[in-house]
């Protein structure tokens, strides 16, 4: 089934590393959006009459730096103009700075039962490495704050590799992070985007690049502890409880339909992708005309799908048919222990994981691109 994605721009502050449409100082503009996103609900509902949606996710930017009501409203008349599901899974990402209880418990009731968090590192010299405002302990609070509201479904994001992280410190991250039991964890490595701040830095010496083969152990780390703590490892970048995995993201990466609405979000169906226009300013006068926000559009080639199938079974490990690939492409992989053969199927292995593009260029001689969409979030 489909899901639908829902892009709130605003942030408390632009991390340095941050390259998604997220702005800092833009809070006047909250009210005249919510407006927008409304508007766009029902502009867009007539073209997805036929199609049932059994996840909604709300990111961003910062979700939760809008009031609660203002988010239950968005789900409100999402569930008004489309056909969600009743046991949809129904995701806010949040900053820990920007919950507590009362809000928590809003949110709860208005229909957001999986909770997104961003926690980064239970480091405090990573996360000022990372220009993270909120301290470990707020994750601590927001965590049990809730657990006291009644959260069953929660999810944390680490990022790991900054300037300043050793592995013993990702080591003691993971441990904070096991401990406070979230039943789905994301691990992202750090990548540098050069039109961030902390790109320029970067390439200006300021500040020195992740090191790839420090990263490499952090994920392995990870791999190890995560599993032996009772984490399914579904994705190259994921780990969930038995029955937690994410739904709506399950749905990217598997190529089902999604509808994308706000500032810069993407949508896919029929092997079609389009995405609204990214600055806020013109979202928004772009809706208040009357209009769709569609900033471009792509339809995929037959060379392009296949491309796609093959990165996204290899990254959510249910691998390839054999019967896809050459015997020959696939030897190399299988006895340097990259690739396994299960049932059928070639699967990445640990390290293989880790050398993903370069599975796809041996096993297909081709890269394909992915929107960020279907490349992001826990």
């Amino acid at each position: 089934m489909s899901g639908i994605y829902l892009h709130v721009p605003f942030c408390l502050t632009r991390c340095g590393y941050c390259d998604f449409n997220a702005y800092a100082g833009l809070d006047e503009l909250q009210p005249r959006y919510l407006r927008a996103m409304l508007s766009e609900i029902s502009l867009a509902a007539p073209e997805w009459h036929d199609e049932e949606f059994a996840s909604v996710f709300l990111g961003g930017g910062t979700p939760t730096s809008m009031p609660p009501e203002a988010l239950g409203s968005l789900l409100a008349a999402l569930r008004r103009s489309f056909d969600v599901s009743r046991d949809a899974e129904i995701t806010t990402e949040a900053n820990p700075d920007t919950v507590d209880d009362a809000s928590l418990t809003a949110l709860l009731e208005t229909g957001y039962s999986r909770l997104s968090m961003g926690a980064q590192s239970f480091d405090p010299a990573v996360l000022r490495s990372l220009e993270r405002l909120h301290a470990p302990e707020s994750v601590r609070r927001a965590m049990g704050a809730a657990r006291a509201a009644g959260y069953s479904n929660i999810n944390l994001d680490l990022i790991y590799g900054a300037h300043a992280e050793t592995l013993d410190s990702w080591e003691r991250t993971l441990a904070e992070t096991i401990s406070l039991a979230p039943e789905h964890v994301s691990a992202y490595a750090l990548t540098i985007e050069p039109a961030t701040a902390l790109g320029r830095a970067v390439a200006r010496g300021e500040v020195p690049p992740p090191n790839p083969d420090t990263q490499a152990d952090m994920f392995l780390l990870a791999c190890s502890m995560l599993r032996d703590a009772g984490y399914g490892h579904y994705e190259i970048s994921n780990w969930a409880k038995p029955g937690y995995e994410c739904r709506h993201n399950l749905g990217y990466w598997r190529r089902q339909p999604y509808l994308g609405l706000g500032a810069g979000a993407h949508s896919y169906r029929d092997d079609r992708r389009w995405w609204n226009v990214r600055p806020p300013e013109e979202y928004l006068a772009t809706v208040e005309r009357g209009d769709l926000p569609k900033g471009g559009e792509e339809t995929l080639e037959p060379g392009d799908v296949y491309l796609e199938e093959v990165f996204l079974r290899l990254r959510i490990l249910e691998g390839v048919p054999n019967s896809w690939v050459d015997d020959d492409r696939a030897r190399p992989f299988l006895e340097g222990g990259l690739l396994n053969e299960e049932e059928g199927s070639l699967v990445p292995t640990e390290r293989g994981m880790l050398l993903l593009n370069e599975l796809v260029l041996g096993l297909t001689a081709e890269l394909p691109t992915l929107s960020r969409d279907v490349v992001g979030g826990g």
